[in-house]
């Protein structure tokens, strides 16, 4: 697992069918940047937790994603 935060998003004007339906986010994170199959509804700005490999692939409903958002972090109080 990775945290991150998100800078952007990705649009593609044609995506496999096994994509329809993925939102892809850009994410900055300690290791670079990353674009990620979004799960919970994340925006610009947002701290987001992120998995990657087979785990990111079983939230993205199956899809052969390599990283997904799964958790926007709240900020520290």
């Amino acid at each position: 697992m990775m945290i991150g935060t998100v800078t952007g998003s990705i649009w593609a004007t044609r995506k496999a069918a096994c994509l329809q339906g993925q939102t892809f986010l850009v994410v900055d994170t300690m290791k670079g940047v990353v674009v990620a199959a979004d799960q919970v509804g994340a925006g610009t700005g947002d701290k987001v937790l992120l998995v990657t490999g087979s785990p990111a692939a079983k939230f993205a409903m199956e899809a052969p994603v390599d990283a997904a958002i799964v958790a926007i972090v709240d900020p520290e109080r």
